[in-house]
């Protein structure tokens, strides 16, 4: 078989498993959702990039002397359907694995316990409705969703009845975590300016979720 070497090889309307995401050889960064591929974004803007930092280093420090390990982008988090189909493999923003059993050299083998997303304009639709069902579904405990231009997060926990959703918090308050007891997330650090952000809003659509 012919390596794949371009994303230009690929049928973008066809359906891949896992095995062959691992085949791949070219270097744009794309995401398996239930064997449909998505591109990545382009690089992140520096807002993205701060929001990243000062989250996964929260979590750092909080968790260094705990059996959890957190992972930022780009880390591999293989989640397979119901049915055991290995077709789905993400690259959150930040991952957060207790398990260390589902820790492997090419990422995460089944559900983190957190996951945080950073929405961007070209990441709104695939991070609000596509991924909060796969996480929903693959039982990942807490999904956190960051939207730097209206300054706000909601964290999903999930419950029997699926994810329930946290009051939108933003800048004055605190994040905290059920699944990470005692971790606080200050939101007055979390959105400093870096640079003058553009105008152009994006969609909020949370009636999905």
């Amino acid at each position: 078989m012919k390596p794949i070497t371009d994303i230009g090889q690929l049928d973008l309307t066809k359906r891949y498993t896992y095995a062959d995401y691992l085949t791949w050889q070219f270097t744009d960064r794309v995401e398996l959702i239930m064997g449909k591929i998505f591109k990545m974004s382009p690089a992140p803007s520096s807002q993205h990039q701060h929001i990243t930092v000062a989250i996964s280093s929260g979590i750092y420090q909080f968790i260094r002397n705990k059996p959890c390990k957190v992972f930022t982008a780009p880390f591999d988090v293989l989640l397979p359907d119901t049915s055991g189909v290995k077709n789905t493999v993400v690259q959150p923003d930040i991952t957060v694995v207790c398990d260390a059993s589902k820790i492997t050299k090419e990422g995460c083998t089944g559900a983190p316990d957190l996951v945080v997303e950073v929405i961007s304009k070209s990441s709104v639709k695939k991070d609000l409705h596509e991924k909060y069902g796969i996480y929903e579904q693959a039982g990942v405990k807490e999904y956190w969703i960051v939207q730097p231009l209206d300054r706000s997060l909601i964290i999903f926990t999930l419950t029997e009845a699926g994810y329930q959703p946290s009051k939108p918090l933003t800048k004055g308050d605190i994040a905290t975590s059920q699944v990470l007891p005692g971790l606080e997330i200050d939101l007055d650090e979390l959105f400093i300016d870096v640079v003058e952000e553009p105008k152009a809003l994006y969609p909020l659509d949370v009636k999905r979720v």
